[in-house]
């Protein structure tokens, strides 16, 4: 059985960039809805009760059709979030070091340019989904909740969750404001040491 992670900090712990209410409805009831939906799927599905999570979103021709939507959806949700919370930090230091930020100025000419680019893609993406930094610095979006390793593409090392359930209770429509605060607490640590594994 899935369960729902906890998370490395308290739900206040990003201030005026991401709310302790939105934080706390986010994580313990939109992620533990998926959750328990997975869970739900899975025990009716007792071929899948050995399968990782990622075996079944890489391989979901594999997975049942009666369930099949709902691995994708909402396995692909607790996949997702379970990455979030750790693309999250309430220790951000804004911008990356070491070999993540030589790589990103290489690719993109500045940290500033990278910047651009990616908060362009965040907002391109139309109605829910997701903006990702994939480990050869390229930039993707997936809709609702789809992952790159969906499309045989490596795990991101970096993602943010556009969907209006991460911020409407802040920013309400304003999906600009919200990935601009979203700079302030993205955690480079966590996408370096990915990227430094890849």
């Amino acid at each position: 059985m899935f369960t729902l992670p906890d998370l490395e900090y308290n739900y206040d712990a990003f201030g005026k960039y991401i709310s302790k209410d939105i934080m706390e409805l986010h994580h313990s009831k939109h992620h533990q809805t998926y959750v328990d939906k997975l869970n739900a799927a899975i025990e009716q599905t007792p071929e899948l009760a050995d399968k990782s999570l990622e075996d079944m979103l890489t391989n979901l021709d594999a997975v049942p059709e009666s369930v099949r939507s709902v691995v994708r959806n909402h396995g692909g949700g607790h996949y997702n979030h379970t990455a979030f919370w750790k693309f999250l930090s309430p220790e951000s230091n804004l911008e990356p070091s070491g070999e993540l930020a030589d790589g990103l100025k290489a690719k993109y000419g500045s940290f500033q340019n990278f910047t651009d680019e990616f908060t362009k893609a965040s907002l391109g993406v139309f109605g829910s989904g997701w903006a990702w930094l994939l480990p050869d610095l390229s930039i993707t979006t997936t809709a609702n909740q789809d992952n790159p390793i969906n499309f045989g593409q490596p795990e991101p090392i970096l993602g943010l969750d556009v969907w209006e359930h991460a911020y409407y209770l802040d920013y309400t429509y304003k999906r600009a404001d919200y990935v601009a605060a979203w700079w302030h607490v993205a955690n480079w640590h966590e996408a370096s040491a990915r990227y430094s594994a890849t």
